[in-house]
């Protein structure tokens, strides 16, 4: 007589709770995951340090926007007149950049900084970067000032009304300059036009004020923080529609 065949015992299933963990720490690799590729292919998030960009971008104390920058540009996706760019330092720019501190941060809130750093959603980076509007690309001739005190691309005078100007004048820069873009660079200027260490300063460099499109981390396109100051920044394409080609 041949015994009957004993029957297996069903695998024993995770418990609730460590299910429940299992795929709480699931979801966060992924997230994590997802956030370091978006930081490194696609978006990364900037304060802004100084007061240069105003009235576009805050960065007076306490009042430091956040923005997000898109890192298509300029690697795959090019750069446009009316850009507002975040690029690293070409040298020398940060030492004159009249930088606002930070907001104090407790340790705990540092702490939190350094790791969301890691996948992008935190700005902790800031500090090595600039942030500015493209006047110029490669090959044009910027220049300041036309009779009516604006600033000329190959000879069109833009309408620029995103700049801020004292009161009491006209002029859309407090030096005279006259330029040819080197090619493989941007010239680039603040909106706060008399407050901003932009390219008009940094002419004796050895990029004679232009910042290498190498250097450039992306460009910036929405206002992300605080809420009330939520917004698309703006090429403003009309005001260089009329821009031509530079002469060869």
């Amino acid at each position: 007589m041949t015994a009957e065949p004993v029957p297996a015992r069903p695998a024993r299933q995770p418990r609730p709770a460590l299910r429940f963990l299992r795929d709480l720490a699931l979801i966060v690799v992924v997230a994590l995951v997802a956030s370091f590729l978006i930081k490194t292919f696609l978006v990364r998030s900037f304060f802004i340090p100084s007061a240069s960009m105003e009235p576009t971008l805050l960065g007076e104390p306490g009042h430091h926007d956040r923005i997000l920058v898109d890192e298509l540009v300029p690697r795959v996706v090019p750069v446009h007149r009316g850009d507002v760019v975040v690029f690293t330092d070409p040298g020398g720019w940060l030492t004159g950049e009249q930088a606002s501190a930070r907001p104090p941060s407790t340790a705990l809130a540092a702490a939190a900084d350094a790791l969301l750093a890691v996948v992008g959603l935190s700005p902790q980076d800031s500090d090595d970067h600039l942030v500015k509007r493209v006047i110029g690309l490669p090959g044009d001739r910027v220049a300041c000032c036309d009779p009516l005190g604006r600033v000329t691309v190959n000879g069109a005078p833009l309408d620029e009304p995103y700049t801020r100007l004292p009161a009491g004048t006209h002029l859309e820069s407090r030096v005279p300059f006259s330029v040819v873009v080197p090619s493989g660079e941007l010239w680039v200027m603040g909106d706060d036009r008399w407050d901003s260490l932009d390219s008009r300063f940094h002419q004796d460099s050895s990029t004679r004020g232009g910042v290498p499109i190498g250097d450039v981390t992306g460009r910036a396109f929405v206002v992300s923080w605080p809420i009330d100051r939520w917004s698309w920044l703006s090429d403003y394409p009309r005001t260089f529609d009329d821009v031509p080609s530079p002469s060869r």
